[in-house]
Parts: C-alpha cells; sequence; structure tokens
C-alpha cells in the first residue's frame, strides 16, 4: 500500500483526498533518534521513517548518540504499528510508530531523548512529556550542552561524519 493523494471529481468540483497510511513492520536499523528503518510485513519492502512530532539532536550534537542507542534498545527488530501521514523533504515518510500500543515518540521525549517539535507557534503533541523530562532532569535535559537540533543546525549546519 502507498500513501497518495487522489484527485476526484464530483458535480464539477474537485476533491483532494489524502488517505492515511497504516500498517505493521519490522524496524531493521535506527539511523538516530528520530530517523529508522522499517521493512513492511506485508510486501517486504523496507521505509526510511521520520518519527512524527520530535526532534531528536544530530548524531554528531551533544545527546546524539545517547538518543539513538535509547531508540536501537527499544525498536531495533521490533515489530511495529506505523501510522503515516506525509513524506518530509528528504523522502522520508512522517510517521507516528506504536510498539506494543505504546506511542515510541512520548517514550522518546519522556525520557529525555528528544524534544517535543511545535512549529510555527504551536504547541507540540509531546509538551507534556517534555515539561515531565525537564522538571525531572532526565537525558538531555540534564546536559547543559544539548541544544534543540534546528538550532544546532542553524549554527553549525549538518552532522558530516564519514561514510
Amino acid at each position: 500500500m502507498h500513501m497518495r493523494a487522489r484527485g476526484l471529481v464530483i458535480g464539477g468540483v474537485y476533491w483532494i483526498c489524502v488517505q492515511a497510511w497504516a500498517w505493521s513492520g519490522v524496524v531493521t536499523h535506527v539511523s538516530d533518534g528520530d530517523t529508522v528503518a522499517v521493512q513492511s510485513l506485508q510486501g517486504g519492502q523496507t521505509y526510511k521513517v521520520r518519527l512524527q512530532g520530535l526532534d531528536a539532536p544530530e548524531i554528531c550534537q551533544a545527546w546524539g548518540p545517547q538518543a539513538r542507542d535509547a531508540l536501537h534498545a527499544v525498536l531495533q527488530g521490533q515489530t511495529v504499528e506505523v501510522q503515516g501521514h506525509a513524506h518530509d523533504s528528504y523522502g522520508r515518510l512522517l510517521a507516528q510508530l506504536s510498539r506494543q500500543g505504546h506511542d515510541v515518540g512520548a517514550w522518546m521525549v519522556g525520557q529525555g531523548h528528544a524534544w517535543s517539535y511545535g512549529y510555527q507557534g504551536r504547541p507540540g503533541v509531546y509538551d507534556a512529556q517534555q515539561a515531565h523530562a525537564q522538571s525531572q532532569q532526565l537525558g538531555l535535559f540534564a546536559d547543559a550542552r544539548a541544544i534543540q537540533p534546528r538550532w544546532f543546525r542553524k549554527r553549525f549546519g549538518a552532522c558530516h561524519l564519514p561514510t
């Protein structure tokens, strides 16, 4: 199954319908604290998935390796439910992942491995989890060097790691 927009002509009016993409798969690779590869249980195709609603540190910045390691420990080789919504500018599927009925993004933010991602002044979906992690000084919220990835990228650019 592929996510796609469909155009319908009804009574001379053009409607765009966007399908949500829901499926199950196995996590085959964890790139960093918010990007994984998931192999579909139906068809076997592997998709690069970016967890929606959070922003984990870049792998080359403070707490980046710890965020990746935490996500790897929870998801590598595990079956997840993927609720895809759109693709980002890098071609990754933006999705909510759940494992055994638990929201992985909520866990990542709640454990202090990522920030809740708000956009244009709107609150992020994981703001309550972030407030809890901050109040408990969990993970990156206890690291004075940790800065939000969008600010890190503006200041230092993208990570350039050897391939």
